[in-house]
């Protein structure tokens, strides 16, 4: 059975981690409408690529422009089966929205199932939905999924993680197993 599904994103979320997981959402029949805080339907945000070239931390050039299908004022979380949230550099701003704290904590109360990969956690630990739960995050994160009352799962790159309805991973080298882990949650199968 098809769901709807709702991604949160903003300008300079992580490139691949936005336009992967919506394209394969898609394909796979479900829908997916991205928002993001004062944008409307056919606005678009920047993304960026971070990539692991040997630095200490990643490297960021500019991504994609990304259309938005949805407004983001108008969206109501009980419409919702599920909730999607690309890392990058997005979630630094997207927590300090109270709505979009709210939409995380009603996805969450619900029991709904949520992706986040990446610096993801960081509205996760911002809406305080991670306590006593197990999360990966890109490694930066591990200590505010420490501090939001976490455990922080360090897995491997390419691995993804499950507590309950919560699918998590550290970075997009992992969407394999990050969305494969979603789908199953979601109940979405896939026959061959």
């Amino acid at each position: 059975m098809a769901k709807k599904l709702l991604m949160l994103v903003g300008d300079y979320a992580e490139d691949y981690e936005t336009m992967v997981p919506y394209q394969t959402l898609l394909a796979v029949g479900h829908t997916v409408h991205a928002v993001c805080p004062d944008k409307k339907a056919g606005e678009q945000v920047a993304t960026a690529i971070h990539d692991f070239d040997g630095a200490q931390t990643y490297s960021e050039k500019r991504g994609h422009n990304f259309t938005l299908n949805a407004d983001f004022d108008t969206i109501d979380p009980a419409q919702y089966d599920g909730l999607v949230i690309p890392g990058g550099r997005a979630p630094e701003y997207l927590r300090m929205n109270p709505r979009v704290i709210e939409i995380v904590k009603h996805f969450d109360q619900a029991g709904k199932p949520i992706a986040a990969v990446c610096h993801g956690a960081q509205l996760l630990a911002a809406a305080d939905v991670l306590r006593g739960r197990t999360c990966s995050a890109y490694p930066a994160c591990a200590a505010e999924v420490k501090l939001a009352g976490g455990n922080y799962a360090d897995i491997a790159i390419d691995a993804a993680h499950t507590d309950g309805n919560l699918v998590t991973a550290p970075a997009w080298p992992a969407h394999p197993a990050w969305l494969s882990q979603f789908l199953a949650v979601l109940g979405t199968k896939i026959v061959h």
